[in-house]
């Protein structure tokens, strides 16, 4: 039998630390870890994308999704090169992933050989906190155990790269001897909780507060019942930052729904009126959606540190995990029998959503893109996983869409690249083949390549126990939300040239690869568009034709807004249209 390699060696290490998948992208930089994965008869899959940016995007999705670290694998040059966006998605997001790259012969390297790429310094900022080059058999022990270590520690990503020369070379244990490194499989989370003179000062703070708002985020994620019990005690309304969607439900009469320009009108008064903050596990990073500074006190939660009191000036930092400090702090708190201030923002939340239903049913040429939410939100399975690309879909997911117990969702928060909505649904299916997944993505971002990774859902989705994986397509035919900032913030009009996309068949593309594919014209069709889709015996891309110029209004409109935006339309081609919209918005609001 021929001697084990050091590639044979990273399968198998990767397997001790539960590694069950990596996504990825071959080429010959990674030959000898291609030939190991195929040795290794299954025990990690190998999924194929069809760009390396999608693996990144789906191994941060893994990570999202499960907690566990995800794993991505490129060969070198391009293939490395194209990995960053996504890594940087997960990154920013905070989430665990380990990159493996291939890099040219070590006797090579330095000599301006093909493909050759300085990748210690490429990944240097995206892997800040470890990235290693690989230049000796028996290093690679530890260069495995520590990248998926601090990955999972310090939540973020790593990077291990590997000649290709080296990848063949027969695999070597570290000698007991000087200078070398013996390491070892194995992580489990601490139990982080703030000393108790902080916690009592914290619970003084809250105690004291009138008018209380919670602002949670995905690092809550393990406190629903902490934070509800919280809010019970304070007579709180909670509003939820971006990737924190999921961690409360929606029908949940207390919470305020999303924060921030995607984000509701409730939430925006619970902030601007509250006198206290409370805030756990996020990093939501907009100023002036939060209290003016000076006019709340504050009480922050976070298991990191340093991100602590850097958003508004907490009069109380908690460095600790969400859960377990909630569950500390609890018996501290006071229960408020003045509920005025919750009777005040659990109204505001009914009229809201009262305000969102009239929205979403006002006439559009020919669709009006909230009621397509709209209509999917009662609809969504039990158990689902939602994922969102950015742009004007995220608002509407952000809005419309109410989360039941148990479901799941998620997409680029602090990094907002287009991109990642397909891919997160792919890596959600991988990871719970039983749950149905739902891609909530723009056309933009589904020309970008949204279409190409379609391919690969063709290629696998015979292997999920449920098949069903929804793609809603957006189709306006612009950039909708850069449009909308254009107008808005710039006050510029719109600019075709950079706006207007090119039509495109999602739905027949979708069954000339067999998939399902859905064309949806009209409003009165959208309903049942869903129930066909969600209702497959396969997955299935719907594609709405939407109206461009309904306007994804932001909570509350400043004065400098409302002069840009009016600035714009003097000399906007769509301005008919887009005064017709906006003023149909506006009223539905002010009717509340």
């Amino acid at each position: 039998m021929a001697s084990k390699t050091t590639a044979d060696f990273i399968v198998a290490r990767l397997h001790e630390w539960g590694v069950r998948r990596v996504y990825g992208y071959p080429g010959d930089g990674i030959n000898g870890i291609m030939g190991a994965l195929n040795r290794a008869d299954g025990a990690i899959d190998f999924i194929q994308v069809r760009h390396e940016e999608m693996a990144a995007f789906m191994a941060c999705a893994h990570a999202k999704f499960t907690g566990e670290v995800g794993v991505c694998l490129a060969t070198s040059g391009p293939g490395a090169i194209h990995l960053l966006n996504g890594l940087y998605d997960a990154k920013l997001d905070h989430q665990p992933v380990v990159a493996i790259v291939g890099q040219s012969s070590r006797l090579a390297m330095g000599g301006a050989y093909q493909q050759e790429v300085d990748l210690q310094s490429l990944f240097k900022d995206v892997a800040s906190e470890y990235v290693q080059t690989a230049m000796a058999p028996a290093q690679l022990r530890h260069l495995i155990d520590r990248a998926v270590r601090i990955a999972l520690a310090e939540r973020t990503v790593t990077a291990i790269i590997i000649p290709h020369d080296l990848q063949d070379e027969a695999m070597e244990e570290p000698p007991h001897a000087h200078s070398t490194i013996h390491s070892g499989v194995g992580f489990s989370s601490p139990r982080v909780i703030p000393n108790d003179a902080d916690l009592q000062r914290a619970a003084r703070v809250l105690n004291e507060g009138k008018k209380v708002a919670m602002l949670i985020g995905i690092g809550a994620a393990n406190a629903a019942e902490e934070i509800i019990e919280v809010a019970e005690l304070l007579g709180a309304g909670v509003a939820k930052a971006l990737l924190g969607k999921q961690v409360l439900p929606d029908e949940l009469p207390f919470v305020t729904g999303s924060i921030g320009l995607l984000g509701t009108k409730p939430s925006y008064i619970a902030m601007s009126e509250c006198d206290t903050l409370l805030m756990i596990g996020s990093s939501f990073p907009y100023p002036e959606f939060l209290p003016e500074e000076g006019k709340a006190r504050g009480v922050q939660i976070d298991i990191d540190g340093r991100m602590l009191s850097i958003r508004y000036p907490m009069e109380v930092n908690l460095t600790g995990d969400a859960r377990e400090t909630l569950r500390a702090l609890i018996p501290l708190l006071e229960r408020k029998s003045d509920r005025a201030w919750r009777e005040q923002l659990e109204a505001e939340i009914r009229d809201w959503w009262e305000v969102v239903d009239a929205r979403a049913m006002n006439d559009a040429n020919p669709i009006n893109p909230q009621r397509v939410f709209r209509e999917l939100s009662p609809r969504l399975p039990d158990r689902c996983i939602v994922s969102a690309d950015s742009g004007s879909t995220a608002t509407w997911y952000a809005r419309d869409l109410k989360f039941r117990k148990g479901m799941m969702g998620s997409l680029s928060g602090n990094l907002a690249t287009m991109g990642p909505g397909v891919p997160y649904a792919i890596a959600a299916k991988f990871a719970f083949p039983d749950r149905v997944a739902i891609a909530l993505v723009g056309d933009g971002a589904m020309q970008m390549n949204g279409n190409a990774e379609l391919v690969t859902i063709a290629k696998y989705w015979q292997e999920w126990s449920d098949p069903r994986l929804v793609v809603a397509v957006i189709n306006n035919h612009d950039l909708n939300m850069v449009t909308w900032e254009q107008r808005v913030m710039a006050g510029d009009p719109k600019f075709d040239a950079s706006q207007q996309l090119p039509d495109f068949p999602y739905a027949g593309y979708a069954e000339s690869i067999g998939l399902k594919g859905i064309r949806v014209d009209k409003p009165e069709r959208i309903a049942a568009a869903w129930d066909e889709a969600l209702n497959a015996d396969r997955p299935c891309v719907v594609e709405f034709l939407t109206d461009p110029e309904v306007p994804p209004l932001p909570p509350h409109i400043t004065l400098e807004q409302a002069k840009a935006f009016t600035q714009s339309m003097v000399r906007d081609p769509a301005r008919s249209a887009m005064i017709r919209q906006s003023i149909k918005e506006m009223f539905d609001s002010w009717r509340k």
